[in-house]
Order: structure tokens, then sequence, then C-alpha cells
């Protein structure tokens, strides 16, 4: 039987557990660019998602294929499910934009 290891509340946040966890969430999409314009005013609406939400989003963009990854701006802040609705809420509302995955929180430094 594993003994549980009882950590500090020092070590827990220096090592993001617990309490101190980091929660993020990866979307894919494909992204059709026939047009700069659409192209253009879906890029700001999503910049203005990610602003008004203060997030932080990691992105690739590799040819029809958007992707990215989701989490809080603030230091030990976290991604929460309302932030995966907004984003699967624009990516999904967007007519350029089709094939939309928006995948579960997961533990962004202690991924099982």
């Amino acid at each position: 039987m594993a003994k549980e290891v009882v950590r500090s509340r020092r070590l827990r946040k220096k090592l993001y557990l617990g309490e101190f966890a980091i929660m993020g969430f990866d979307f894919t999409c494909k992204i059709n660019i026939d047009s700069d314009e659409g192209y253009e005013a879906f890029i700001e609406a999503f910049a203005d998602l990610v602003d008004s939400r203060n997030l932080f989003v990691s992105l690739d963009n590799i040819g029809e294929m958007f992707e990215g990854f989701v989490t809080s701006h603030d230091r030990y802040g976290s991604a929460t499910d309302e932030d995966r609705a907004a984003i699967d809420a624009i990516l999904t509302e967007q007519s350029i934009i089709s094939d939309v995955v928006v995948n579960k929180l997961v533990d962004v430094f202690n991924e099982q």
C-alpha cells in the first residue's frame, strides 16, 4: 500500500500541486481563409475574447489547422470550464471555422 506524501504549503506552491495546480485546455479546428477580411475579423474577435477573460493562448497555425493551448494569464490562475465554453462558442459561431474540438481541462505541470 502506497503511503500518501505530505508536502508543506510552500513545496506544493513551488511544485504547482493541490490548490496551486494550474489548469488549461487545448483546442483544434480547421480554418478556411478565403478572404483576408474574414480572417482578420475572426482573429480580432478571438483576441478580444482572450483579453476580456484574462487568458493566455499559445497558438499554432499550420496550413488550414488552427490550434492552441489556453491558460490563465494570472501567475497561479487557471482556465475554467466557463473559459472552455467561451472559446468553443467563438470558434463554432465563426463561418470560416469548422471541425472544432475543445478538450477538457488538464493540469498544466502535472498531467497524468
